[in-house]
């Protein structure tokens, strides 16, 4: 059997995961990073993007909306700001806001409108990357 260690994944709609795992690759604001067994205790800020769940040959995606990695002794604990698994995203559906963020942009009649619209356009093309790796 391989070494595990403990992971939890908490969003402030619910805890998404916790278990025993062998490897979790969470997508860190200075790059992607892996946290295996007995890893060096760190914190990491998390940018939108998928985060990995591995255990064996069994793989759970989840896109995370930015968030806190913190790697303890005891494990790693995941606070994200969102969270959604990738296996219940309808892609269809994301298009489709997509296009209508994009459209909310190019509409967008002052500054605050438009940085409102191009969170939400940065925020679904990272969704949509995450949906297409």
């Amino acid at each position: 059997m391989a070494a595990t260690f403990h992971f939890s994944l908490v969003a402030p709609e619910r805890e998404l995961f916790s278990g025993e795992v062998e490897h979790v690759i969470a997508p860190g604001e200075e790059g992607q990073f892996g946290v295996l067994p007995g890893h060096a205790p760190f914190m990491a800020v998390l940018r939108p993007g998928a985060l990995t769940i591995l255990n064996g040959a069994t793989a759970r995606r989840i896109f995370v909306r930015g968030g806190f990695a913190d790697v303890t002794p005891d494990g790693l604990t995941v606070l994200a700001d969102s969270a959604v698994d990738l296996a219940d995203v309808d892609v269809a559906r994301v298009a489709a806001d997509l296009r209508d963020a994009e459209d909310d942009l190019k509409d967008a009649v002052d500054e605050a409108h438009r940085r409102i619209a191009q969170a939400k356009v940065a925020d679904l093309r990272a969704l949509q990357d995450a949906l297409a790796a």
